[in-house]
């Protein structure tokens, strides 16, 4: 835990003893039937970002906690609008989470999955063409892959004029990937919660208020709302981290 802030569970089961690692990657898991877990940080007020990015919303723990649910899963979900704006790279880890994962049978990356509506992608940039594993597009069959793009990734078409994610996601399942982690943004978060696709939401409240103007973790027209269960309450540096999943 050296020069880490040390990260404590609230509840249900308090406890004065930090958290380390190998904790966490328990505390938070891989469960048994396959799983969307969404991972977002906000404000206490409810802000999405500070001017822009969530880069500002989020501190070591919070980092620390992002990192391992890459390490938990098979596949990370983004949407084409988050991975432009807050400069997305190729998907990598360290060494302990490489090892951590082939010691559990994984492969050594989790597999990037871009979900695009229109396409507008560059197949230079680092997530496509640094990738140490071979990333995966979903878009519809309305959408023209742009030069150069199928060289990089596979890409996926459900839907006819808009992206079907639960056909997409099945995709994704049969390809192997069980354990989905999708960190945004709010539009794709509306999206999936509208289509009933949520099993889990890893949120972090940041002590801060962001004040008015940044919108919400989660956008697009209404739809049901959905009961969650609160799984555990991680306190860290005065945020909280919380995991909900469905009852």
């Amino acid at each position: 835990m050296t020069g880490r802030v040390a990260i404590r569970q609230l509840w249900p089961d308090p406890a004065p003893t930090p958290l380390d690692d190998r904790d966490l990657a328990a505390l938070y898991g891989r469960p048994e039937r396959p799983t969307l877990r969404m991972n977002f940080v906000a404000s206490a007020d409810g802000a999405v970002e500070l001017d822009g990015h969530s880069e500002g919303l989020s501190r070591e723990p919070d980092k620390r906690v992002f990192g391992l649910l890459r390490m938990l899963c098979d596949a990370l979900l983004v949407g084409a609008g988050t991975l432009r704006e807050e400069g997305y790279r190729a998907v990598r880890l360290d060494p302990a989470r490489r090892a951590w994962r082939r010691e559990h049978g994984l492969a050594e990356y989790p597999t990037l999955v871009v979900i695009s509506r229109s396409l507008r992608l560059d197949p230079a940039s680092a997530a496509f063409a640094d990738a140490p594993t071979r990333p995966v597009v979903l878009t519809h069959a309305g959408a023209e892959p742009p030069p150069g793009l199928e060289a990089v990734a596979d890409v996926l078409y459900h839907g006819t004029d808009q992206v079907d994610l639960a056909a997409g996601l099945a995709e994704l399942r049969r390809r192997g990937h069980r354990q989905l982690l999708c960190e945004g943004g709010p539009q794709l978060f509306g999206s999936l919660t509208a289509a009933d696709l949520v099993d889990e939401l890893c949120l972090t409240v940041a002590p801060l208020l962001a004040g008015p103007g940044a919108g919400r973790i989660t956008a697009g027209p209404p739809a049901p709302p959905r009961a969650m269960a609160l799984r555990h309450v991680l306190v860290a540096d005065g945020a909280l981290l919380l995991r909900y999943t469905r009852p």
